[in-house]
């Protein structure tokens, strides 16, 4: 039997389109089982908004005609760091039966390169999460771990994923 971190399945990444709200909802699933989901006119709505963030993008991978991982960055005006931008990334997430490939890892690069390109002066995430595979995963994508993050939540905090 193959172990499937050594597998050479090419993994397609892109700029999500409207095409792939359905199967990006569903992959939220595996980031947070029983979230609620939107419905469909709705998605399509707050993805039409999405796009007013310019150098923002949901980047998503593909294994054949799945959608196997994605990730979400957010391009924030800023007026400091001369006026330099900076990138947020978020729904970081990578379906169950494609995990341990390095797929979510390909697609941090994918965001980072394209904060770069927006001419972010840094890319940065959170992560409710505690357990140190969880934590290895980002520190193994070049993140460090160097700042504290604070919230306020209207939302209960799920749990450890």
């Amino acid at each position: 039997m193959q172990d499937k971190r050594m597998s050479v399945t090419p993994l397609y990444i892109r700029k999500a389109d409207q095409r792939d709200l359905p199967a990006l909802v569903e992959l939220y699933q595996h980031l947070s089982e029983g979230d609620e989901k939107p419905g469909l006119p709705l998605a399509e709505d707050i993805f039409e908004r999405f796009g007013v963030y310019e150098g923002s993008a949901i980047i998503v991978g593909k294994v054949d005609d799945t959608l196997a991982a994605s990730c979400t960055l957010v391009v924030i005006p800023n007026l400091t760091h001369g006026g330099r931008s900076y990138g947020l990334i978020e729904n970081v997430v990578t379906h169950r039966d494609f995990r341990n490939r390095g797929f979510g890892r390909q697609l941090l690069l994918k965001a980072a390169d394209l904060a770069w390109a927006a001419d972010c002066y840094k890319v940065m995430l959170m992560t409710g999460s505690k357990k140190p595979e969880t934590l290895n995963f980002y520190l193994g994508a070049g993140f460090e771990q160097s700042k504290t993050g604070f919230q306020m939540r209207r939302v209960p905090v799920r749990g450890d994923a």
